[in-house]
């Protein structure tokens, strides 16, 4: 039985997010080469397709691909970045007080953490990234609230927990 899309696509995205910040990347070439030392057949079409759904950008003095939270984004792409990942990889979310877990499928988070980080919202203080969860910490209360809000409008519904006051 085939595994399902998604999550391959999460992995390899994964990889990709990996490779351009250890490496200094500077062609699609280089970079499919790379991805597929890693073990994911990747065409140039699919590569092309991840680098702009990860928002990957050439920059810098090199010319190497870079991250999202590589660059300065301006505010309204890099929310709606966050919003397109959150409605594409979060499944749930749950908040205790200042703290909000995000959960994803099997390899979704790094992505939407790179995207949570790149938009520097002011309910983020910092986020720690796993295989299916990110956890943010939030300056207070009031912002988990806030961020909890967003991020479950972004999923399309209110799906998650509210145990902190």
């Amino acid at each position: 039985m085939l595994a399902p899309q998604r999550p391959m696509k999460a992995r390899r995205q994964s990889v990709i997010l990996d490779v351009v910040q250890r490496e200094s990347i500077r062609s699609q070439e280089q970079l499919r080469r790379r991805v597929c030392a890693a073990g994911f057949d990747v065409t140039q079409a699919t590569l092309s397709r991840d680098i702009r759904e990860i928002g990957l950008v050439k920059g810098g003095a090199s010319g190497a691909y870079l991250a999202p939270g590589g660059v300065a984004p301006n505010g309204k792409t890099a929310e709606s970045l966050l919003l397109r990942a959150a409605s594409e990889y979060l499944l749930r979310v749950d908040r205790v007080q200042q703290l909000v877990l995000l959960h994803t499928g099997l390899g979704q988070a790094q992505p939407l953490c790179v995207a949570l980080d790149a938009a520097r919202l002011p309910e983020v203080v910092g986020t720690v990234a796993g295989e299916d969860t990110v956890l943010v910490i939030a300056p207070d209360t009031r912002r988990a609230k806030m961020l909890t809000g967003r991020l479950q409008t972004a999923m399309g519904e209110g799906t998650g927990q509210d145990l902190g006051k």
